[in-house]
């Protein structure tokens, strides 16, 4: 038996970015101090996760909500969201 069987290394992989993207990303990581900007990718990565499924479960959670409000109440918020987008133009 292998005794590191459950250890799985980071995965390493290609991706394409635009010159400007990679300068950028170099400038950010010489702020920082480090070298490179795997790191940075790497945050980037995490944060548009977190996001991508924070966005899911707020849809999720509308949805789910959907039809709770009845008679007066759903009347009174229709009336506000009517006005707030005549407002809006």
């Amino acid at each position: 038996m292998h005794v590191h069987a459950d250890y799985i290394p980071d995965m390493r992989t290609t991706i394409d970015v635009k010159d400007e993207q990679r300068a950028k990303l170099l400038q950010l990581a010489a702020r920082r101090g480090v070298k490179g900007f795997s790191a940075l990718v790497q945050e980037a990565l995490d944060e548009y996760l977190e996001r991508t499924e924070d966005r899911a479960d707020r849809i999720e959670a509308a949805l789910a909500a959907q039809g709770a409000l009845k008679g007066k109440d759903a009347d009174e918020l229709a009336e506000t969201c009517r006005a707030l987008r005549r407002s809006w133009r």
